[in-house]
């Protein structure tokens, strides 16, 4: 019987073969098993008369006619695949032997799962820092170009031996993200040139009417974090498409502006930006707001500092360190085309502190409704402390009349433009 033929009545299993070898006396040495091919075990054994491999051809046929099942070995999506990626083969209990008296394994602590739905440069760069800041047991990709998705897939798949363990998944359909914790959402329609920010937000509306209901319907317990831009105003698209609870949709806001902000200040002064605490808050844009007056490096108030010492500055010194703060992103964008790695450490920053339950502080766009005098739904960035349950606070960081004023005008520029998405 040809080879072929062989693998179109099934795969031999190691029960039928004893029975066909018994007869013959043949178990007086050990099977060995050997792949021939990727899906197929071809079993060879040691005749006590001879010192090399012979197969045993005739029982070998036997074998294979008296079994269509394989019950030794079975074929199954690999771990680390996904509806995009090929097989494997499970082979553990050849592997490894099973502990006498073992009662089943049991997990040591909580399974995590995130989904990063948009796997353009922005989207690669949060996975690629969520993978290698070990956040997540389960990381799944979602995008419609179904050939860049597998391909972003393969390539991190195949860095697993430098990585931490994480099942990596990636489908064009949402059913993969069932069960996420945490669903990051970086998609968003490209501006064409001369179109106007209300087109765009229209076109970004319809494709977010598209991603956010399946992901609330798979995940109804996850968190939602909005990356797309712009941020506020999406979040806030989010909020009312999902029918969360604001304190479970939450936009990376300012925290990347005010890790830019504290960068500045740090090499002004000389010293490590860990050392320095200051928030960016307001819109995530041009009408942001320093919050000069809560500045402090080393935990000394900068200005009032300042002010004590008798030591004189120059606002407008600080409006141009402010002014470099918005104009940081667009740098970027002309001297490398997009941005991608602060703004992919900065959601990991965040995704850490939520699925960790750190209870850290980032200024992170959240429903300001109430806060600082500000009325409506609108989402904007304040000092917020997250955890498990997404954003369990904000922060009650004082702010002088100028501040506040600033912050309000952010607000309302915010407002205006939601009121006219009819949403």
């Amino acid at each position: 019987m040809a080879l072929s033929s062989w693998k179109s009545c099934g795969i031999l299993t190691l029960s039928a073969t004893r029975s066909c070898f018994r007869s013959k006396n043949l178990l007086k040495q050990s099977f060995f098993p050997f792949f021939h091919g990727p899906q197929y075990l071809f079993i060879t054994t040691i005749h006590p008369t001879s010192h090399h491999a012979t197969p045993h051809i005739s029982s070998i046929i036997k074998a294979l006619l008296l079994t269509r099942v394989l019950r030794q070995f079975t074929m199954h999506k690999s771990a680390s695949g996904s509806t995009l990626g090929p097989g494997g083969l499970d082979l553990t209990q050849v592997f490894f032997r099973p502990i006498s008296n073992a009662a089943p394994p049991s997990s040591t602590k909580r399974q995590t799962k995130i989904s990063v739905i948009g796997v353009g440069n922005v989207g690669m760069a949060i996975a690629q820092t969520v993978l290698t800041q070990d956040l997540t047991d389960e990381l799944v990709l979602v995008d419609v170009n179904a050939d860049k998705l597998r391909g972003e897939m393969l390539d991190l798949q195949h860095a697993a031996a430098f990585l931490p363990r994480t099942k990596i998944l990636a489908s064009v359909d949402y059913d993969i993200t069932a069960g996420s914790d945490l669903c990051i959402v970086t998609a968003g329609a490209r501006q064409i040139p001369g179109e106007s920010r209300l087109n765009l937000l229209q076109r970004n509306l319809s494709l977010f009417r598209a991603v956010i209901p399946p992901l609330v319907r798979y995940s109804p317990d996850t968190i939602l974090l909005i990356v797309s831009n712009p941020v506020d105003i999406l979040t806030y698209v989010a909020w009312k498409l999902s029918g969360f609870p604001s304190n479970r949709v939450i936009g990376s806001g300012t925290n990347l502006d005010s890790s830019r902000f504290r960068f500045l200040i740090a090499d002004h002064l000389d010293v490590n930006a860990q050392d320095v605490q200051a928030y960016i808050v307001g819109e995530h844009g041009d009408s942001s707001v320093a919050l000069w007056s809560s500045i402090s490096v080393g935990g000394i108030p900068v200005l009032s500092f300042l002010k004590k010492q008798q030591i004189a500055y120059e606002k407008e010194t600080l409006e141009q360190i402010h002014k470099t703060v918005i104009d940081s992103a667009y740098e970027v964008i002309n001297l490398k085309g997009y941005t991608s790695w602060a703004i992919g450490y900065s959601v990991a920053n965040l995704a850490r502190s939520i699925i960790r339950d750190q209870r850290k502080i980032h200024p992170v766009s959240v429903l300001a409704k109430g806060i600082y005098g500000i009325d409506g739904d609108v989402f904007l960035s304040l000092p917020s402390q997250l955890g498990r349950g997404g954003t369990l606070g904000i922060t009650n960081v004082h702010l002088n009349e100028e501040e506040t004023k600033r912050l309000k005008d952010s607000a309302k520029t915010i407002l205006e433009v939601q009121g006219q998405l009819g949403i």
